[in-house]
């Protein structure tokens, strides 16, 4: 791709001038537009290091409303932000349906840069890129338009440019190792992004432009993005069909096949319940210096008990070190995005616990059953959140789901005992004994999504509430048992 692009041919500016002038009223035009589709926009811009990425982006804005798109250098990261996921700041910076972002550098400089550092492995780096193609599908399924361009400009261009910068007083801090170190190592940078570029075409296609002719890059990158809008206005937003990846799989019976007679007597309760939050006090501890991130994930039927077992598992948790979500409807700026980035965006930092009161898996159930989304997207969304999970545990993230699974006789007990005492009224809502009423309809929701995404590396467990003594205790033996195997692990690692 690289190799074979031909650069510095003769440029017109006078025509171009016009040429541009004519793609920015257009672009103006087009904001209107994609509100009304309700189209998001990402545009990538990519490329070498003084090959002008800041100046191309400032061109393309230049004519647009400010309030109908931001620009995002997700490069210049905190130190806190680079304790998430390697997707973590371009799922952040989705954009709202109608509005644009502007990538300065995004996934390839990043996962490039890593690589050639030998700050990640080579198996790493070929993780990260099936997950660049992952997410870029995702988006794509999701009705985003992706514009991937990479500003190439020669090393001799290059060196003159970096001088250029490092000679004049107000520029020369803009000229850092990095950008020094990428010229000297320009021949195995060019081999890196041929490579990233080729292995990540599939979806969304990358356009080389000409650096080196800075209005001719102008022209074509607006003539890019306002064929692309032009494109995706008239076809509508795209709603991706549903396909199922392999994923190794792990076996979990169906809800009726559970039994719930599972209890515990009073004493052995208290015993118990002490001696695992002890454990899990000191687990924390480990987890926090050993920077291992921890995602628990709850869902269950309503009056389950969710809220007394998540109590349970966060009292000996060092309050700085985790957070609770609860998670209800979505708020419109949550609505107006893909599905995932409101979790995404909940994620913990490396050696902090995140706990989910409800997740994302409502879009097989509540969403599904409520008709809030299409058959396809819910269809498709098993494959989505396997990935999802997948790209956690690839991180090195601790990923585990309960099902906390009472009877329907246990559940209009409390119900009705709710209801009867005032200081619980609150609990019970009219939508709850509507759901009640589609127990059979969300059963067989909950069937299909345990069947289908309770994978080796984030299974399920199926946790019998009928006795909420018993499900608090069995809950905190799971996490414990799988923090202790995660310190193990980790210590294995550090010490081999």
């Amino acid at each position: 791709m690289l190799k074979d692009f031909e650069m510095k041919k003769p440029e017109n500016k006078e025509a171009l001038s016009g040429q541009i002038k004519e793609l920015c009223s257009t672009l103006l035009g087009q904001q209107q537009q994609l509100v009304g589709a309700g189209l998001p926009v990402m545009v990538l811009i990519e490329g070498w290091a003084a090959a002008g990425k800041g100046s191309l982006i400032k061109e393309l804005i230049s004519e647009i409303d400010p309030r109908f798109y931001n620009v995002v250098s997700p490069q210049v990261l905190p130190e806190s932000e680079t304790r998430y996921p390697f997707l973590y700041p371009y799922f952040q910076a989705l954009p709202v349906n109608g509005k644009v972002t502007f990538l300065d550098s995004g996934w390839m400089e990043n996962a490039v840069q890593k690589y050639l550092r030998h700050e990640i492995t080579k198996d790493e780096y070929r993780r990260r890129i099936r997950q660049v193609n992952e997410f870029e599908r995702q988006l794509r399924d999701g009705g985003y338009l992706v514009v991937k361009i990479f500003l190439h400009i020669s090393k001799k261009e290059q060196f003159s440019r970096l001088q250029d910068l490092a000679e004049a007083p107000s520029t020369e801090w803009r000229v850092t190792k990095d950008d020094v170190w990428q010229h000297k190592e320009y021949k195995r940078f060019t081999e890196e992004y041929d490579d990233f570029m080729k292995r990540t075409q599939g979806v969304f296609p990358w356009t080389i432009l000409d650096g080196s002719r800075r209005k001719t890059a102008v022209r074509d990158a607006l003539k890019l993005l306002v064929d692309t809008i032009e494109k995706g206005v008239h076809a509508g937003r795209f709603c991706g069909d549903p396909f199922e990846e392999e994923f190794s799989m792990k076996k979990i019976p169906h809800l009726s096949e559970v039994d719930l007679s599972p209890s515990i007597d009073e004493e052995e309760y208290r015993q118990e319940l002490k001696r695992l939050q002890t454990r899990l006090t000191e687990l924390h501890n480990i987890l926090y210096r050993r920077k291992i991130p921890v995602i628990l994930c709850y869902e269950g039927w309503d009056a389950a008990g969710k809220g007394g077992n998540i109590r349970r598992v966060a009292y000996p948790l060092d309050p700085r070190g985790f957070d609770v979500h609860p998670i209800a409807s979505p708020l419109p700026p949550e609505r107006a995005r893909h599905y995932l980035w409101r979790f995404w965006t909940r994620l913990p930092r490396t050696g902090h616990i995140a706990i989910f009161d409800r997740t994302w898996y409502g879009r097989v159930m509540v969403e599904r059953l409520e008709g809030f989304c299409s058959e396809k997207d819910w269809q498709r969304a098993y494959n989505e959140i396997n990935e999802f999970e997948r790209m956690l545990t690839d991180w090195g993230a601790v990923v585990l789901k309960f099902w906390i699974h009472i009877d329907q006789d246990t559940q209009l007990a409390r119900f009705t005992e709710r209801q009867n005492t005032p200081e619980k009224q609150w609990k019970i809502t009219d939508e709850d004994w509507r759901n009640r009423e589609k127990w059979a309809q969300y059963e067989v929701a909950v069937d299909e999504m345990l069947q289908r995404t309770c994978t080796k590396n984030a299974p399920w467990h199926i946790i019998e509430s009928n006795d909420k003594k018993y499900a608090r205790i069995k809950t905190l033996k799971i996490i414990v048992k799988a923090l202790e195997k995660a310190c193990e692990n980790h210590f294995r690692q550090i010490t081999s």
